[in-house]
């Protein structure tokens, strides 16, 4: 069965080899690369290396050498049909059937690089006679270079209906090849049997070639000298060239990210050029399209967080916010955006004219991260001068983060947009002597000068119940806490019934609430009746002893301080759940009181276990 190579080269560029071959291996990063034993040879010392940028695994110690269709082949013990089905599945793709007329599309698009090929070297020829002397000082008056511009292969299509034509017929080349390629239109139909001449699609533009990520040209931009709409032109769709699944520069830009560990996303072609003639060469552009999908893709195969460069204006801050929006849904582990606008007026032309390269990677080093662009977005889409504009809010920024479909990446953006919403609604209220007093997870209540049944009795008891006591204050006080740790939480049993009951109750609120703050869970359980035990747990003396309890504890120190308190309790659990099983089969073989007092200690002893 044959398979279209455009479909194979989706395929490979939808699954990164790391992403295949680490279901099967185990894979350490090695800056650009993984590293891991080979599954094809015994080994103890890894000599087994991935590398997603070029597509392909290696074995240094048995020569094994392949992409990820070979690796599923040879692993899985899969035929090459079987093994394009099973890769297809996973990256969601359809896989094309093999006919007849689709191996004759394949033989098309074969002899079409070739064509496409041609008319590149002779729009670069164009550009070199008279007729493209206003090209060519276009192209320098932007200051591109002459090595510059022979590396990005710049022509010149020049005016004048057939040129073209007439030029490939000389060469060998047949009209329904470059009407098939998208360089030449056949006019509309006249109704009376035709419509005229063939005219080419590109002509008094200067020439952008286009690559695949194989560096092949498939496809041509072309900006138009002097006045006329559209002031750029892209390639039509065809055989070779999908606007949405293509990055310009991507070929160079893959290898220069090696060394500089990012890819830029620029907005056109002239921006991408002017950014590697100063040495930043690791620069893409979309085909005069917002970022899709599968641009992205095939940008994170070479950068985990590539930074999206726009212009500083309202345009550009719409299309920023389009490709956060659509990256939402695909971010992974380690997978991102950041974002950088440009000053008002400037293009990276200019601005690295003005400030240099080192000027704008200094500009590059402040993007702004994904999360910060969505909560932007949201936070300046309306006021939030009343509960129900805050509440608005509050939905809204659910609604973005439930388009995240990976369940560990969703987590931290939910902990984040918790915390920044906590933040945001501080309120202040006037306190006795008519100062202001800032509510919130810093300041917290009044606190009595004594709460009654709060001295030290001297004993172990008393020692527990103050440590009870430090535990509930900090949940109080460090609501977010409880999002983390809701369910190991719910095994701890206080021997304090007021101080168990209370713990239970702020379980139960936390359920639902997504976003908790200290503020209102006080305001619940002072409407519930647990004003008293609460004014107990929020008091100096618990905060003297405790000091990640209080309010303006750091989050870093209370979660630390509660991670050792379960980390105790888990402890002692699995440490007495032995005696307890012993202790229960004594009793059921010889029911007398000394048995009974043994598991009962041990009963009360491990429920305690979340002591201090």
């Amino acid at each position: 069965m044959t398979f279209p190579p455009q479909f194979l080269d989706e395929l490979r560029t939808r699954l990164p080899v790391s992403e295949v071959v680490g279901k099967k291996v185990r894979l350490t990063r090695k800056g650009r690369e993984f590293s891991g034993l080979c599954p094809f040879h015994n080994e103890k010392t890894p000599s087994f290396t991935v590398n997603d940028d070029k597509a392909f695994y290696h074995c240094f110690g048995c020569g094994q050498h392949g992409d990820v269709i070979s690796f599923v082949m040879e692993t899985d013990g899969l035929s090459f049909p079987e093994a394009i089905e099973r890769l297809a599945s996973q990256a969601g793709l359809e896989v094309p059937q093999s006919s007849p007329e689709e191996r004759e599309r394949a033989k098309v698009r074969t002899t079409l690089y070739d064509v496409v090929e041609q008319v590149c070297a002779w729009y670069e020829e164009q550009l070199t006679q008279s007729g493209g002397r206003a090209a060519h000082a276009y192209l320098r008056e932007r200051g591109f270079t002459e090595e510059t511009i022979g590396r990005f292969r710049l022509g010149f299509a020049p005016d004048g209906r057939g040129r073209l034509l007439q030029a490939m017929e000389a060469r060998g080349v047949r009209r329904d090849q470059l009407v098939e390629a998208g360089l030449l239109k056949m006019p509309a139909d006249d109704g009376r049997g035709g419509g005229g001449e063939p005219r080419d699609y590109f002509f008094n533009r200067v020439i952008f070639p286009i690559n695949d990520s194989r560096g092949r040209v498939i496809a041509f931009g072309g900006r138009i000298l002097g006045d006329g709409q559209p002031k750029y032109l892209n390639s039509p769709e065809t055989p070779l060239f999908h606007k949405g699944r293509s990055l310009y520069n991507f070929t160079m830009a893959r290898e220069a990210s090696r060394d500089a560990g990012t890819v830029i996303v620029a907005e056109g072609y002239t921006d991408v050029i002017a950014l590697a003639q100063a040495g930043l060469p690791n620069a893409v552009a979309p085909l005069g399209t917002a970022l899709t999908e599968d641009q992205m893709r095939l940008i994170w195969r070479i950068a985990d967080e590539p930074v999206l460069c726009f212009d500083g204006d309202t345009a550009g801050e719409r299309a920023a916010l389009r490709a956060a929006e659509r990256a939402l849904p695909l971010l992974q582990p380690g997978k991102t955006l950041r974002f950088t606008a440009l000053p008002s007026g400037e293009d990276p032309d200019t601005l690295i004219k003005a400030r240099g390269a080192e000027g704008f990677r200094t500009l590059l080093a402040g993007a702004h991260h994904l999360v910060d662009v969505i909560w932007q977005s949201e936070l300046s889409a309306a006021s939030r001068d009343t509960p129900e504009r805050r509440a608005d809010l509050e939905r809204r920024v659910n609604v973005r983060l439930a388009q995240i479909e990976d369940p560990g990446v969703k987590y931290h953006y939910q902990q984040t947009m918790r915390q920044r919403l906590r933040d945001l609604f501080f309120v202040a209220r006037p306190a006795k002597g008519g100062k202001q007093q800032v509510r919130g997870r810093r300041d917290g209540p009044r606190r009595p000068e004594l709460a009654p049944g709060l001295g030290p009795r001297g004993d172990i008891g008393a020692m527990k119940l103050q440590q009870e006591r430090m535990l509930v204050a900090m949940l109080v006080n460090h609501p977010d806490l409880l999002h983390d740790s809701h369910e190991p939480l719910n095994e701890i049993s206080l021997q304090s019934k007021d101080l168990d009951t209370l713990l239970k109750e702020i379980l139960k609120h936390a359920v639902t609430m997504p976003v908790l703050d200290t503020r209102d869970l006080q305001r619940h359980l002072i409407e519930n009746g647990y004003e008293i035990p609460l004014r107990q747990v929020l008091h100096t003396q618990v905060y003297r002893q405790a000091s990640f309890a209080a309010p303006d504890a750091t989050i870093a120190d209370a979660r630390a301080a509660l991670d050792e308190i379960l980390g105790k309790y888990r402890y002692r659990r699995e440490r007495l759940a032995p005696d307890r099983i012993d202790a229960t089969n004594e009793l059921k073989d010889d029911n007398n009181e000394t048995s009974s007092n043994k598991l009962l200690e041990l009963v009360r002893e491990e429920s305690g276990a979340g002591s201090l």
